[in-house]
Formats: structure tokens, sequence, C-alpha cells
């Protein structure tokens, strides 16, 4: 089993700054990828960024540019930096690792981009 526990939303204005962060801990051997996804009220949760157990990373089309996706691997932790939010940034974002073909997910952290 794999915990995760999200942390770092909040509200923020459109153009500023947020950095989320996920902590994973349990069996997290073999953990092939993590990952954050978003979904918006109503919809289906969306891809936002991967990064993989050898550090390769990819960025759904909306963010690339403008959102940043790393890890610590001494503090198994990864990052989602994100800059220049957009309004339709606000979402709830969720934390995913991938480990033998088993989905694990967070709890969610809101993320609220308003002037």
């Amino acid at each position: 089993q794999v915990q995760l526990v999200e942390s770092g939303g909040g509200l923020v204005q459109p153009g500023g700054s947020l950095e989320l962060a996920c902590a994973a801990s349990g069996s997290i051997s073999r953990i092939t990828f993590m990952r954050w996804f978003r979904q918006y009220p109503g919809k289906q949760r969306e891809l936002v960024a991967s990064i993989s157990e050898y550090g390769g990373t990819g960025n759904g089309d909306s963010v690339t540019g403008r959102f940043t996706i790393s890890r610590d691997n001494s503090k198994n932790t990864i990052y989602l930096q994100m800059n220049d939010l957009k309004p339709e940034d606000t979402a709830v974002y969720y934390c995913n690792a991938v480990q033998s073909l088993t989905n694990y997910w967070g709890q969610g952290t809101q993320v609220t981009v308003s002037s």
C-alpha cells in the first residue's frame, strides 16, 4: 500500500504562483510513475504532469511552460511548481502513484485562482 498526502493548495491571484507537494509513504518501492491530476466540478480528472522513476517528465498542453513537476527522492516527495496561474487552473489537484499497475491517490488539495 502507498499513502499519498498533498499540501500547498490555497487561494492565489491571477499571475501568481503556488507550489504543491505530495509526500509518499508505505510500500513505495517500484513506483513507476507519479503524477498530478486536476478535477473540475462535474468533470473527469485530467492529467497535469508526470514524472517517471527515471526522472523523465511530461506536462499537459494547457500547463506547458507554466507548471513544472519535480521530485526529492530523499524526502519521497514530488512537487508541482505552478507559475502564471490563471482562473481556469482553479480545481482540486490530486497526486497519483502507479505501482504494479495499481493506482494510488491522495485526498486532493484545492487551488483557487481569483482576484
